[in-house]
């Protein structure tokens, strides 16, 4: 798992913010408006490229319920793959090691108000189907709330229109 001063996200608009920075974000974009509830979400969605190699990108997502959101992403690199399954089980490691970083972060800020879940990128339709069980099993086994297609915006919208 990464360090938490290592992990860098970025804003829709190019700016890159460490894992602090982006605390005080979802904490400040909270206290705006404290009457709605929230939803931090995490999904991360991948693409083949050329030679068995991946791009990768996690997108961190603060959901005012009822009144849009925030977004913030990150494109990783994790080297070869050879099968579709192994690009979404690292689609759903890769969450789960940044909701840790965060969740850890979010927690000691004593910000109330929000629900937290993965978004994995899988689906009832397509060849993602059959992994369905193993991912939501995955991140379940990890205590979090799991959503798949098509309620995974997050890995299948905000984080698909970087890869």
């Amino acid at each position: 798992m990464e360090q938490v001063q290592e992990l860098r996200f970025l804003t829709p608009f190019g700016i890159e913010l460490g894992v602090g920075q982006i605390i005080q974000e979802i904490v400040r974009f909270i206290e705006e408006n404290p009457k709605h509830s929230y939803k931090v979400i995490i999904g991360t969605d991948s693409q083949a490229l050329d030679e068995h190699r991946a791009d990768f990108v996690t997108a961190l997502v603060v959901h005012r319920v009822g009144n849009g959101g925030r977004y913030f992403w990150r494109r990783m690199d994790f080297g070869k793959f050879y099968t579709l399954r192994d690009r979404i089980i690292q689609e759903v490691v890769a969450s789960l090691d940044t909701a840790k970083i965060i969740l850890t972060e979010l927690r000691a800020t004593n910000t109330t108000n929000w629900d937290f879940e993965i978004h994995a990128d899988v689906g009832s339709n397509g060849n993602t189907k059959v992994l369905i069980q193993e991912v939501v099993g995955m991140i379940r086994a990890n205590d979090f709330e799991a959503k798949t297609k098509p309620e995974s915006f997050a890995a299948s919208k905000v984080a698909d229109r970087y890869v």
